[in-house]
């Protein structure tokens, strides 16, 4: 009885890291791809209004959901890649609406009053019984001024 729960817990657990990798791939490969098409081919679009392309240092790009207000930019951090942006500011390049610009990143770690503002407005659909620590980190972008 025992060898036959630890193998159904295993197959289980099989199944559950195939799934999730075939879920990131599907993303990275199909999902991510055709976003960033969508957001040069149609910068005025519906999709455009929401989500722009983030280009990290290291050459990475993202399509993420954005809330612009004024000159700043947040963005919520769902994955590791907010590792790559400094506590002090990192360089990053957007291409928001259709035009590329170019601010400083910074990753707040230290304001939960601040994050939960910011994505009451950002992720107004977000469970709200949804842990703190599940919805990500804010990322907030200065828009260097445009010339």
């Amino acid at each position: 009885m025992k060898l036959v729960t630890t193998r159904r817990v295993l197959i289980l657990t099989l199944l559950t890291i195939v799934g999730m990798g075939s879920y990131v791939v599907y993303f990275t490969q199909v999902v991510n791809p055709r976003v960033m098409h969508e957001l040069q081919a149609e910068p005025d679009g519906e999709r455009a209004q929401r989500v722009l392309r983030l280009t990290l240092p290291n050459g990475k790009t993202l399509p993420i959901n954005y809330l612009r207000e004024g000159e700043t930019v947040y963005l919520g951090a769902d994955f590791g890649w907010w590792k790559a942006i400094d506590a002090s500011g990192t360089p990053v390049e957007l291409l928001l609406r259709g035009q590329v610009r170019r601010g400083m990143a910074r990753v707040v770690l230290d304001d939960p009053q601040r994050t939960k503002s910011v994505f009451a407005r950002l992720r107004p659909s977000a469970p709200a019984w949804l842990p703190a620590w599940l919805n990500g980190k804010l990322v907030v972008i200065d828009l260097d001024q445009e010339q």
